[in-house]
């Protein structure tokens, strides 16, 4: 557990522990917790680590003390107030245990185990106590299953009916790449240590970075070429390369014959998508856009980096699709830094069916979309039996969920028993009934999912948890005893499930072993080096036809349809299959697909991740907050001047489903018609609300991932600066 041990300037022991970062962020620093006298002095990044080699991102700056911070959760709690006032008393874990035992034991009596509802995602990225730490026991308990597809969801749908269960492009072999694209993506604040393999690529290789995002934004600034693109259209632009790669005869004809299938039909739907159309619906000169076709299919390596936000619209499923079939088009895959990166978590061999016990869900079981909080906690999704009981880890949202106003009014229902296991008094744990202490990454034992390299990484406790904080992991075993539950899931240790929940014999890996990674921190998976890895070169793709499939067995043979609760499409209904081909699917939401409501609301609205926080995390920080900076509302001069905005002017953003206040910033590095706020803030006691107060509870075309970034707004000035 120990790396090192020195005697410390005043003759204290100073203790080095290995450890990683807990954060839903790609990168999964591999971390040194700096130790004196049981007290967390330092964090610093591991200089040998591949990705992180000694640096971490201003989010980790300062971690210790975000370990000892003054308002810090340390006892369970019961609410004394209304709810929503965020006012609490300190109670112990047996009374705790045993109130939710009562409560829990009334509903299911009444009601049935469905009437309670787990609501997590990755506020920690952990095996243990991370998305799936919950799971098992709440499967056991009978609960509603939560569908969890805040992101990734529509991109992961996407990928594996294009090219299968495979992490595709390695960040590190991007430094081999001539041609980077980096695709609705903000790498310098959401993938830090990403970038320099690009900065790489470009120095030795004189690679050109292209950045596609509305916005210009930090790294969009540093890159070759950036290109604008108006929200919600990136498979329009994706479906011109397509026809421009084909039409100027770029395709590799061996590639696409020997390892693709449906490239005829691709290619008729792909006709439809000239550069002029596409030019139409983007915003993009269709100059650029051959350009863009022409430099990417004839300079390989040629690399796609796609981001999370590529999914954030109605159509961001397909636009993904129509991107992961570019590289294979065009014969990147034959090449070490030629292809596409999704997420590379693929490659991890977690078992997740030993983690999660899907087995333990009673048959029948019905599935409530976590992102559809609001709709079924006010009634409006029609439940049967109605959710009675919310119990909140690793996620905030009040915070991050869609349709705010609903939420809170949800949580405010005084037969709804909420309870929320968590650091801090959170925008939602304000509504909860109940309040439990959870420990820090310094204090718990974990291995780090990625989502964003090859690396596994083990997490040691380095210090003692504060108060009557307790690991979620720790939690659930508490839970299920006061349950009653007697299966042997519970009795391990933490090391036991940890040993339990990976497949040590898989070839990823071989040669690693827990013990190893107890004195080293973190390993590479034993899938290849990043200067020599082209794992598509061939083909081999883990797809029903081990091919890139231009064209979806898995969607054309009825494995997806579109759900019963949702209409995807126009004039599509539920239960018919999604098109196992590409194609553009317009917004909900832009003054194309719908002027009408764009007469009210005229300007699309973005809300991408801040620079300072992790979503919502540290938004409480105020050293984090000093960096990232209140709540703004970023607006082109020329929006701004039509609304009489001047800078700094406190502006009002708003449409039907609720709306935010925050200073104005004038922007040119804005398309015209696109408003800019970042998403994970707190709420102020000005307005009561975030950006999420405007943002749709509906879902995108393929795994039902959330639009944020297809809504409506109009901004109107509240008060002039100053």
């Amino acid at each position: 557990m120990t790396l090192t041990t020195e005697a410390g300037s005043a003759g204290t022991e100073l203790k080095i522990v290995r450890g990683a970062c807990p954060h839903d962020c790609p990168d999964t620093c591999a971390m040194l917790y700096h130790v004196k006298d049981g007290k967390l002095v330092d964090v610093k990044g591991d200089p040998d680590h591949p990705m992180t080699k000694g640096g971490l991102c201003v989010k980790l700056k300062n971690f210790p003390e975000h370990h000892y911070q003054s308002d810090r959760l340390l006892y369970p709690m019961r609410r004394v107030g209304a709810k929503g006032a965020g006012e609490f008393e300190r109670i112990t874990w047996d009374e705790a245990l045993a109130e939710i035992k009562q409560r829990w034991t009334s509903i299911i009596e009444q009601y049935g185990s469905q009437a309670i509802m787990p609501h997590a995602y990755l506020g920690h990225q952990g095996v243990l106590n991370g998305l799936t730490s919950g799971d098992a026991f709440f499967n056991r308990l009978g609960a509603s299953v939560a569908e969890k597809t805040y992101c990734e969801s529509g991109s992961s749908t996407a990928w594996h009916m294009t090219v299968g269960g495979t992490g595709g492009l390695d960040i590190e072999s991007m430094a081999h790449s001539k041609y980077i694209i980096v695709w609705g993506m903000n790498m310098t604040s959401t993938n830090l240590h990403g970038w320099p393999f690009l900065l790489q690529a470009r120095k030795e290789n004189g690679a050109k970075i292209v950045v596609i995002d509305p916005v210009r934004t930090r790294t969009a600034r540093q890159a070759d070429w950036h290109i604008p693109i108006r929200p919600g259209t990136d498979g329009a632009l994706a479906m011109g390369l397509i026809h421009e790669i084909i039409a100027q005869g770029l395709t590799d004809t061996d590639y696409v014959e020997r390892y693709t299938v449906g490239f005829d039909e691709l290619a008729e739907r792909a006709a439809k998508y000239p550069p002029e159309r596409v030019e139409e619906i983007t915003g993009i000169p269709a100059e650029d856009i051959r350009t863009l076709a022409r430099e990417y299919a004839t300079t390989q390596p040629a690399a796609i980096r796609q981001g999370v936000a590529l999914e954030r619209s109605r159509g961001g499923g397909q636009a993904i699709r129509a991107i992961t079939c570019l590289p294979a088009l065009v014969g990147a895959w034959r090449h070490v830094g030629g292809g596409t990166m999704e997420m590379p978590i693929w490659e991890f061999p977690t078992r997740f069916d030993k983690i999660c016990m899907p087995e333990w869900i009673p048959e029948g079981t019905r599935v409530v979309n976590e992102l559809d909080l609001g709709m079924a906690l006010t009634g409006e999704l029609d439940l049967d039996p109605p959710i009675m009981s919310l119990f909140v880890y690793n996620s905030n949202p009040v915070s991050q969920a869609p349709a705010q106003a609903k939420i809170m009014a949800g949580l405010r229902r005084e037969d709804l028993f909420t309870v929320v296991s968590e650091h801090f008094i959170t925008d939602t744990a304000r509504f909860a009934d109940l309040v439990l202490p959870a420990t820090m990454q310094a204090e718990q034992l974990d291995i780090m999912v990625t989502w964003g390299h090859l690396y596994i990484s083990l997490n040691q406790p380095a210090i003692e948890p504060p108060g009557e904080c307790v690991p979620n992991v720790e939690l659930f075993r508490r839970l299920a005893k006061t349950m009653g539950f007697d299966d042997d899931y519970w009795d391990r240790t933490d090391e036991q499930m940890l040993l339990d929940f990976h497949d040590w014999d898989a070839p990823a890996l071989q040669g690693i072993t827990f013990e190893q990674l107890k004195e080293t921190g973190w390993a590479r998976l034993n899938v290849g080096s990043p200067d020599t890895r082209a794992p598509h070169a061939e083909g081999n793709f883990p797809t029903p036809s081990g091919k890139c499939e231009f064209k979806s067995s898995l969607a054309e043979n009825g494995n997806f349809v579109v759900p019963v609760w949702r209409s995807m499409y126009d004039g599509m209904q539920p239960g018919d299959p999604v098109d196992p081909l590409p194609d553009y699917v317009p917004p909900f939401e832009s003054p194309d697909s719908s002027p009408e409501l764009a007469k009210k609301y005229p300007l699309s609205i973005v809300s991408p991740k801040p620079h300072a926080f992790l979503n919502s995390q540290y938004g409480n920080a105020e050293d984090k907050k000093s960096v990232q900076g209140e709540q703004r509302v970023f607006l082109h001069p020329a929006d701004a001047a039509e609304r009489d905005v001047a800078a700094g002017d406190v502006v009002r953003v708003f449409n039907d489903r609720g709306g935010f206040e925050g200073p104005a910033v004038l922007d040119d590095g804005l398309i015209p018609g696109v408003v800019m706020a970042n998403v994970g803030h707190w709420q102020n006691k000005a307005s009561g609300s975030t950006v999420n107060s405007i943002t749709a509870d509906r879902h995108c075309t393929l795994g039902n991932a959330g639009v944020y970034s297809d809504n409506l707004v109009e901004v109107r000035k509240v008060a002039s600066a100053g």
